[in-house]
This record gives structure tokens, sequence and C-alpha cells, in this order.
């Protein structure tokens, strides 16, 4: 597993890179954002350690042009910071990072965090299907969602992490309704802390891009009171 440590003082990231290689993880090191972003684009890691204030272009703006670009490998983007306040928090999650962890840190708890990321991936990575209703096709596999209205021709959506994965749950379980807690689990497990409402968030931005009209949402009703659940016509998975 390759890990890209992103961050601007040198003592820090070096702490860091020991204390992950020691646990045999391979690692490289980037002291600001556009550099970080050039490292991803080149090399995708299986997860970056993103420092929140970087200089020039800072953590935050990395992580979302991360999310927005075309890749093969999504990585998993565990956020560092030097500030604890929850509003900090609920904006990194917003943005598409996976975790949210505060300076200072015991490596061994970083370390941790790491491992709990990683093993989503192992945990969701038998998903090697299609999945498909009448007016999407999800393939878990390639990392790929298409948007095939009945009249239009199929188009690729330009979906984040957390957005992909949010589809895939709700193409593959249409009609459950699904809470915040059970969508926080689903998404970042139990290293999520922060407002239940940023799913809020990650809703709204899913349906600007699957909805005609996101105002009045055709697919993801929001069920008051409980949460939210997806509606199309029954799906088919394929091996």
């Amino acid at each position: 597993m390759e890990i890209l440590i992103v961050e601007d003082e040198p003592d820090i990231a070096e702490l860091i890179e020991q204390s992950l290689e020691e646990e045999g993880f391979c690692c490289r090191i980037c002291h600001d954002g556009f550099s970080a972003l050039e490292a991803v684009r080149t090399s995708p890691p299986d997860l970056i350690v993103l420092d929140l204030r970087l200089p020039g272009l800072d953590g935050l703006e990395v992580c979302a042009r991360i999310r927005q670009q075309h890749i093969p490998k999504d990585p998993y983007i565990l956020m560092l910071t030097a500030r604890g306040e929850e509003i900090d928090r609920i904006i990194g999650l917003s943005t598409g990072a996976d975790d949210y962890f505060v300076k200072p840190f015991s490596p061994r708890e970083l370390i941790a965090r790491v491992r709990a990321l990683l093993r989503r991936s192992l945990r969701h990575g038998g998903e090697s299907q299609v999945y498909r209703t009448a007016s999407f096709t999800v393939d878990v596999d390639r990392h790929v969602a298409h948007r095939h209205y009945h009249h239009e021709p199929a188009s690729v959506l330009d979906l984040t992490h957390l957005e992909f994965k949010l589809l895939t749950l709700f193409v593959k379980h249409p009609r459950r309704v699904c809470d915040r807690t059970q969508l926080i689990e689903y998404l970042w497990g139990d290293n999520f802390f922060g407002n239940e409402r940023v799913i809020d968030t990650h809703i709204a931005r899913l349906r600007k891009k699957i909805e005609p009209d996101p105002r009045q949402p055709r697919f993801i009703k929001t069920v008051v009171g409980v949460g939210y659940k997806f509606e199309d016509d029954t799906p088919s998975s394929l091996n």
C-alpha cells in the first residue's frame, strides 16, 4: 500500500513517514498542495495524509481538486489539522475527506486510523459487479457510473469518491430507507467525528449530478425525520 504524505512541516512529515514505514507502508512526501496534485495525477496512492493548513493551496482545496480528477484509483484522504473545532471537521468531510485527525497526535493512533481506512477497500473489495436500474448503471470494479434516461444517450457521471459510494448503495438497495447514521457508517465507518448533517451536503451534491431537477428529486427522496431512499425500477446485478 502506498501513502502520500502532504505536510509542510518537515519534522512532522518525517515523523509520519517513519511511523508508517515501520508498519510496512511505502511513503512519499510533498510539502505543498500543487506538488501533491501532480503526485496524485502521475501516480495515485492508496491513501493521502493531507495537512489542512498548507502554503499556497490549502488542504481543503487540494482535497476538492483530487476528488474532481479523473484518475484510475480514487485514494482515501485522511485530513490533518492543528485545529479541532467542529466546523473544520464538517468542512473537511464535506469536501471529500474520508477521515479527520487533529494535531498533535499519537503515531500509534494515526496508524490505527490509516489501517481502518484501508480496511474499507478490503471490506467492499469483493463488489466486482455491475448494478443497474432503469436510469443508472454502476460498475463497482471499474468505478464508473452511467446515467441513461429513457430517451437520452448514456453519459458518464462525474462523481467524487463519496458520491460514487452513495450512488452505489442507493442503486443496490432501491426503496430502502437509510437514516443518516447508517449512511455515515457506510461512508466513514467508526472514524467519523462531526455533525451528521454533513450527509445532507453530499446528498445535495449528488442530486445536482443525477436529478433532472434537484429541487424536486425524482430519484433520491427525503424521508422526513428519518433520512433518504432511492426510487427507480428494480435493479439487476451482473457478475
